[in-house]
Parts: structure tokens; C-alpha cells; sequence
């Protein structure tokens, strides 16, 4: 194999792309060359020092980079972001709003296919390699049910949620898994679980000096899509404690198949993953730059257009040789 290093660039520079940052100087195989944000350059200071650039610079650069990573938020970043730079470059992006996929990949397929690059998209842990997982252990236990549970860990959607409410000043919002709905898929009993059952949801908040603590509780508890389909505790704490005990972003989850094979289905079977993650973008910036190595190989075979994980040859991933790989690994 050629030394040549798979030449990157990020798009956002955020906690997702500090941590891609950092996840590419842990790989000997690609280089960073610059970041790419909305800000005014001379406002982003960047730890490596590369160069940054605006985003209307991006297309100028497009021989200069291999693959871009677009580390933009779902909700209004990347239907657009992920849409323009596919029209110049391998990118991937970590698209996470699970209902709207379907409609960001036909977007980003045909925009991807014109231009003879490969976009990656959804590309994390949920979705991404939690989506993985439900896959095969679907194809290998196909008369079975699955479950996925989120955390222990920070929930970013639901702690804005919380710090919206009037009197709140900061919080922070932990999904917990329920103990005894996980000890029930572990036994193989396949139960059917609720929303309510599955999880748990705890509020730490600080509050301003007076505001009305019981209303501020009220309103996170009974917040709909949020709060009120769930048993949620409600903790209100000094901002001291908060920074001493609030600040970071752990998450993590586990998904399940559990299946039975063999004459009446006698035999059961638990396929367990768990993710247990100290810093939730961090790991995602892993993802994503596995899946950038990916793109520009894909892409090098002559390959195009829109893929996710599920389109993607394990060995796509991995910095070692096919050769390699089977010596060492399989």
C-alpha cells in the first residue's frame, strides 16, 4: 500500500469536531489540513494549528482534500451542509434524527452520484453502530425480539429542554436504564416493555435565587415527548456542585436481540452490546473517521453515491490490509 495519507477536513468546529481532532491523531494513515466554520475564522482557534477557513472557502479547497467530515447538529445543519459539500467531496456526517433518515440519504444520494463521491451518513453510535448491531443479530436470530436501552448518561436534547424553563440557570439531564427491565431481557423472557419501564430520568438543576422550585419541577415532569411518558426525578443543586459534579458528556447504551432456535424454539439466545463511554462525542468522532477512511477507499474503487454502515465492508474500515487483517484478526 501506498504511504499516502487520506487528507482531511472538518466542517464545524464544536465539541464533535474537536473530537474528531482528536481522534485523528490517533490514526498514522490520514492527516488533517483544515477546518471549515461559519464563524469568522480569526474567531476559531484551533488546538493542531491547522488553518481554518470559512465555509464559502470549501469549494476552492476541493482538491486539497479526500474526505470531509461535516460535524454540524441534525436539526438545521446538516440537511443542508451535508447536501452542498456532497456536491464536491467524500464526506461523512453523523445525521441522527432516526425519522428523517430515509429522506437525507435520497437527497444526499443524488447529489453524491452526480458528482462521483461517496457520502456517509448516520454515522455514530445510535445511529450507526447500535443500527449494526440490531442488523446481525436480526439476520442470525430472525424469530426474536430486540431492545435497545440508552445510558447511563447525558441526554444534550433534554438538558436544553430543561435549561429553556424559566427560573432554570443550568442542568443537566441523565437517562438511566431500569434495572430490572435489562435483568428481564438478560433471563430471555422477551417481555414487552413500556417507554416508561425501559427507562428512567434524572434532572440535575440549579435554579435562580428565589425562583419557584416546585413549578420549575412541575414543568420538567410534565413536559410531553420529554419528561411526562417517563418516571422523572427532579434534583435542584448549588452551581458549585453542578461544576464540580455536572460537566461532563458520559453516555452510553446497550442493545439486545434475544432469540430462540431449534425444535419448539427450546433454545434461547441473548446477543448483548454495551457502549459505556466517558465522552459521547468523542466516540461518535471515532465513528466518524473510521467511516472516512472508508468513503475515500470506497470511492477510490470507483464506487459513489449516498451509503451508511450497513453498505460498508467491515474491512473498509480498518487502517491494516485485507491481508492483514485475516493474519491478525480473523
Amino acid at each position: 500500500m501506498s504511504m499516502k495519507k487520506i487528507r482531511v477536513g472538518i466542517t464545524g468546529y464544536g465539541n464533535l469536531g474537536k473530537g474528531v481532532e482528536y481522534a485523528l491523531e490517533n490514526v498514522d494513515d490520514m492527516e488533517l489540513v483544515g477546518v471549515f466554520s461559519r464563524r469568522s475564522p480569526d474567531q476559531v482557534n484551533v488546538r493542531t494549528g491547522v488553518p481554518v477557513y470559512s465555509m464559502q472557502q470549501a469549494e476552492q479547497m476541493k482538491e486539497q482534500i479526500d474526505v470531509m467530515i461535516v460535524c454540524g447538529g441534525s436539526a438545521n445543519d446538516l440537511p443542508v451542509q451535508t447536501a452542498q459539500l456532497a456536491a464536491h467531496f467524500n464526506l461523512v456526517d453523523s445525521f441522527d434524527t432516526h425519522a428523517k433518515i430515509p429522506e437525507h440519504f435520497a437527497n444526499v444520494d443524488e447529489i453524491s452520484t452526480k458528482s462521483g463521491k461517496v457520502s456517509i451518513i448516520s454515522a455514530g453510535w445510535d445511529p450507526g453502530m447500535f443500527s449494526l448491531n440490531r442488523l446481525y443479530a436480526q439476520a442470525i436470530l430472525p424469530n426474536g425480539a430486540d431492545y435497545t436501552f440508552w445510558g447511563p448518561g447525558v441526554s444534550q436534547g433534554h438538558s436544553d429542554a430543561v435549561r429553556r424553563i424559566e427560573g432554570v440557570v443550568n442542568a443537566k439531564q441523565y437517562t438511566i436504564p431500569s434495572e430490572e427491565a435489562l435483568n428481564r431481557v438478560r433471563s430471555g423472557e422477551q417481555p414487552q416493555l413500556t417507554v416508561r419501564e425501559k427507562h428512567t430520568r434524572d434532572c440535575y438543576v440549579v435554579a435562580e435565587e428565589g425562583a419557584d422550585l416546585e413549578r420549575i419541577a412541575h414543568e420538567i415532569k410534565s413536559m410531553p415527548n420529554y419528561f411526562a411518558e417517563y418516571e422523572t426525578t427532579v434534583h435542584f443543586i448549588s452551581k458549585e456542585e453542578f461544576e464540580a459534579n455536572h460537566m461532563g458528556i458520559s453516555h452510553g447504551g446497550f442493545v439486545f436481540r434475544s432469540g430462540t432456535t431449534g425444535e419448539n424454539q427450546k433454545h434461547k439466545h441473548i446477543i448483548e452490546y454495551r457502549l459505556t463511554l466517558d465522552s459521547n462525542p468523542e466516540f461518535t468522532a471515532g465513528v466518524l473517521v473510521a467511516c472516512a477512511r472508508a468513503a475515500y477507499r470506497m470511492n477510490q474503487e470507483g464506487m459513489r453515491g449516498c451509503k451508511t454502515l450497513f453498505d460498508i465492508a467491515p474491512a473498509y474500515l480498518h487502517p491494516q490490509t485485507a491481508e492483514e487483517l485475516r493474519k491478525t484478526l480473523l
